[in-house]
């Protein structure tokens, strides 16, 4: 989820994240109309399809006019939310390596606008806020950077965990001497 961001190349960097990493769909609350309601025109938007480097081609991409209107779409869709932010007071925070991200079955992932961060309400309505760890004077990454860091972490976690089943909805775990490395590119049979 990108919420109400400011920059349409950013949407397409954030679209080009999450389809190298696997995620299939991209939800944007865009409540100025920035893109068109139409997933087939989204595809043909130049300045989306050459930040995104065509990934916008090949991934689901969903605008909202509110923030309301998506959260109610994920609720009725039985997705869990979490939102990314540094600086939450008051409600469940994880730092991101910390958190577990296969504890949930459906997970949307909420990335704030650029200058003003998450809303309140998709906040209110998040199951925690994750914050990455940083180390230096600054403390907020650009949302490409942090759409890649945060949704790497997720994904690597629920592809091991997929790794320990054999079926996605059947959970008899596969024995130790069958499983497979995910990260693990070419198996070597020498």
């Amino acid at each position: 989820m990108i919420e109400d961001p400011d920059e349409i190349r950013n949407i397409g960097t954030v679209i080009r994240n999450l389809n190298a990493l696997g995620v299939e769909k991209v939800y944007v609350v865009d409540p100025k109309r920035s893109l068109s309601d139409d997933w087939q025109d989204l595809r043909e938007q130049r300045s989306l399809s050459s930040t995104s480097v065509s990934a916008v081609k090949w991934t689901f991409v969903k605008r909202f006019d509110s923030t309301r209107e998506c959260l109610d779409h994920l609720q009725k869709n039985n997705f869990t939310s979490i939102v990314t932010s540094p600086h939450r007071k008051g409600h469940r925070n994880e730092i991101l390596h910390e958190a577990d991200f296969a504890a949930y079955t459906k997970l949307a992932v909420w990335f704030g606008n650029e200058g003003r961060g998450i809303t309140d309400e998709a906040a209110d309505a998040s199951v925690m806020c994750i914050a990455i760890p940083m180390y230096g004077m600054i403390e907020s990454l650009n949302l490409g950077t942090s759409s890649g860091i945060v949704l790497y972490e997720v994904t690597k976690q629920r592809r091991e965990y997929q790794s320990k089943f054999k079926k996605r909805n059947y959970r008899k775990p596969i024995p130790i001497d069958q499983q497979v490395d995910p990260h693990r590119l070419i198996i070597d049979d020498r």
